[in-house]
């Protein structure tokens, strides 16, 4: 199977080259691959050739979306669009990966597929208009929800975290809830995903929920830091977009493709991550 992953270089993208890497897997970042140009973006599947487009490339600075609107909409609605045109017309399957943040967070219990959606933050708002052309421009699609995602790579919440861990008081929010999700255990369900035709909206994200607070908490017992961590409410750390108090995801589609609890995911990447205290700088 050729596989074709747009936004190589982000968190997912680089954990979905080392988990495809038994496929014949093409990747493209944003300058090889302008997904919000739609005749590049036509021109660069067709001669790929691939068997299965990832889209993995993502508008993910939600407070500057608020006051960025035109780029928000760019790269999350219309590079999908773009994108479903032209898997569209070759029949290829489109897997496009979108966010809890759909959802307004106001649910006291796990969303599911079927929930509805009701984006509070022109981030959240382009990745519903994102999955809202998927679906209506091709029948060959996967909608991949996903939540709180971290890797070893990149700039993320857990290496933000421990560079903080140094101060003698870490404040941390303990009032928004979610699914933290190890990058490498997404690509994985992705990988396995791929080889049904079970075509349709799945929510893959670490199972359970946490607190971003009790995820600090989690981390810093797998790293062995002493830091002194301290939960606050959002209201003292206001910020231009909102964000779901409660947005834990969970599943009602198929039980085989189930990621694991999010303290598996917390533990690996504790281990990776303390085998290499450099990988804050990547």
């Amino acid at each position: 199977m050729r596989v074709l992953v747009v936004g190589a270089t982000g968190q997912l993208g680089q954990a979905l080259q080392d988990e495809l890497r038994v496929r014949h897997v093409i990747a493209y970042d944003r300058q090889r691959l302008d997904i919000t140009n739609r005749a590049v973006t036509r021109r660069v599947i067709e001669q790929a050739k691939p068997d299965v487009v990832i889209n993995a490339a993502a508008y993910t600075r939600v407070d500057q979306a608020e006051s960025d609107h035109d780029t928000a909409y760019r790269v999350n609605a219309l590079g999908p669009q773009n994108l479903a045109l032209a898997t569209a017309s070759l029949d290829i399957p489109l897997l496009h990966v979108s966010t809890d943040y759909v959802f307004d967070g106001t649910q006291e219990f796990p969303y599911h597929e079927f929930d509805r959606p009701n984006p509070t933050s022109v981030y959240g708002k382009s990745k519903l208009a994102g999955e809202e052309i998927v679906r209506a421009t091709t029948q060959r699609h996967f909608i991949v929800r996903t939540a709180w995602l971290y890797h070893t790579r990149g700039q993320n919440f857990p290496k933000t975290i421990y560079g903080l861990a140094q101060q003698s008081q870490v404040r941390v929010v303990s009032d928004q809830w979610g699914s933290p999700t190890y990058a490498p255990h997404l690509a994985r369900a992705i990988n396995t995903l791929l080889d049904t035709e079970a075509y349709g909206t799945f929510h893959l994200a670490g199972s359970g929920g946490t607190s971003w607070y009790g995820f600090t908490q989690e981390l810093f017992q797998r790293l062995g830091v002493q830091a002194e961590v301290s939960p606050v409410v959002t209201t003292e750390f206001p910020r231009p977009a909102p964000r779901p108090a409660y947005a834990i995801l969970t599943t009602l589609q198929d039980p085989s493709i189930i990621l694991p609890p999010w303290q598996e995911g917390v533990a690996e990447f504790a281990k990776a991550f303390g085998n290499n205290r450099s990988l804050t700088t990547i």
